[in-house]
């Protein structure tokens, strides 16, 4: 199984200082998945719309998902791996813990917010911010995650370009 994950993608039709799609590569990345998870930050359903039409997508809500009607956070399982989803993981300092303590029976928490890649494991945990591909900020490149699952077995990576 293969998960194109994402996050911050700020898709808006209506601000033009936002970006109006996703770039090619993650629409090619979705394609080639089975599933995408977004870690919140939409703005605008259509894209989760034009998501699903392609492949399942599950996604939480964002500080900036006004007026969108999804979740705070995830559980979901794949194959037998328990991924949790949440938006914002708080501040760097403790994260992997705090984590840890909110998901005990996590394989992977995938968050956003910060808009910084993020791929560590702690404690048995492997915790990933994909970072994002629309809105790089300080961030050299921009970015999102993949995620292959096989068994019980997790090998993620952060794709930049």
């Amino acid at each position: 199984m293969l998960l194109t994950i994402l996050s911050d993608t700020h898709i808006s039709s209506v601000k033009r200082s936002r970006a109006a799609d996703l770039p090619p590569v993650v629409w090619e990345s979705i394609k080639e998945s089975d599933a995408v998870i977004h870690a919140g930050d939409i703005v605008e359903s259509s894209l989760l719309t034009a998501i699903a039409a392609v492949k399942p997508v599950y996604a939480v809500l964002g500080n900036n998902d006004i007026g969108m009607t999804l979740p705070e956070s995830l559980e979901l399982y794949f194959e037998s791996i328990k991924v949790c989803v949440v938006h914002d993981a708080g501040p760097r300092k403790g994260r992997p813990e705090r984590l840890k303590r909110r998901f005990p029976h996590a394989n992977v928490v995938i968050y956003g917010h910060s808009h910084i890649p993020d791929l560590q494991t702690h404690d048995g945990l492997l915790i990933i911010n994909p970072g994002s591909c629309t809105d790089k900020r300080r961030e050299p490149k921009f970015s999102f995650g993949r995620l292959a699952i096989e068994g019980s077995s997790t090998r993620p990576y952060i794709v930049r370009f």
